[in-house]
């Protein structure tokens, strides 16, 4: 049975004008990205179709994992949809950023609240650098390397440059696990005692190496090497 097109919906239901008339709060998720789609499919309206996006990775961050090349495969979302939609799922995560920009970066909470959420998105491992001033404020976040599904390569050189160039005061090494498992490896252990050995010689401090995994109800969703004692 088709849906309704959404200029057939009673006008106080429809995405855009119920998002006019109450704000961004009064839809759901799949409005929300009606309302970039703007259009359907001839048996499935735009909401519908924002649906099947989000039934299908799960949830909202599960559809912002992905590209535009697995976007566009979706009935209903085109390449054209597909890059607004990306475009869209981008500005989200340097807004959350932004708004950390004049804030104290010291924590690993503050850590995950600036990046986290971006990083549990990814498939593959990447290790990424928070440059910050002499006050651990945000210089910017640069990524040094992106590995495989469960490893990622990099050498303190690769680490530090983005530090030197910048001149920044500290920084805090992140990297994620795509498995959600935020517990420590081996290797993570042997990196984090290389990077300590690098920032003294360098004379640049190292804050933390903090490891974002999924959240669970035992723990808050990453590791922090500071918090655990090792820096």
């Amino acid at each position: 049975m088709s849906q309704l097109k959404i200029r057939e919906m009673p006008q106080d239901e429809r995405p855009r004008e119920k998002l006019a008339a109450r704000g961004v709060d009064a839809l759901s998720d799949a409005e929300l990205i009606a309302v970039l789609l703007r259009t359907g499919l001839v048996r499935k309206n735009a909401v519908e179709v924002a649906r099947d996006l989000l039934k299908k990775y799960g949830s909202l961050e599960g559809a912002s994992r992905c590209g535009v090349k697995e976007l566009e495969k979706i009935a209903g979302i085109g390449p054209t949809k597909a890059l607004e939609l990306v475009a869209a799922f981008g500005l989200g995560n340097r807004l959350a950023r932004q708004k950390m920009s004049k804030q104290k970066i010291d924590s690993p909470e503050l850590v995950h609240e600036l990046i986290g959420a971006e990083m549990r998105m990814l498939h593959k491992e990447s290790l990424r650098v928070i440059l910050l001033d002499t006050r651990y404020h945000l210089i910017r976040v640069e990524e040094v390397s992106v590995g495989s599904v469960n490893e990622s390569i990099a050498h303190p050189r690769d680490v530090f440059r983005p530090a030197v160039v910048s001149s920044a005061y500290a920084v805090i090494v992140v990297h994620n696990h795509p498995s959600g498992d935020a517990s420590p490896s081996q290797t993570d252990h042997s990196l984090t005692r290389r990077l300590a050995e690098a920032a003294e010689l360098l004379q640049i401090k190292l804050l933390d190496h903090v490891i974002i995994g999924a959240p669970t109800e035992e723990n808050p969703g990453y590791f922090s090497f500071k918090e655990a004692g090792v820096l």
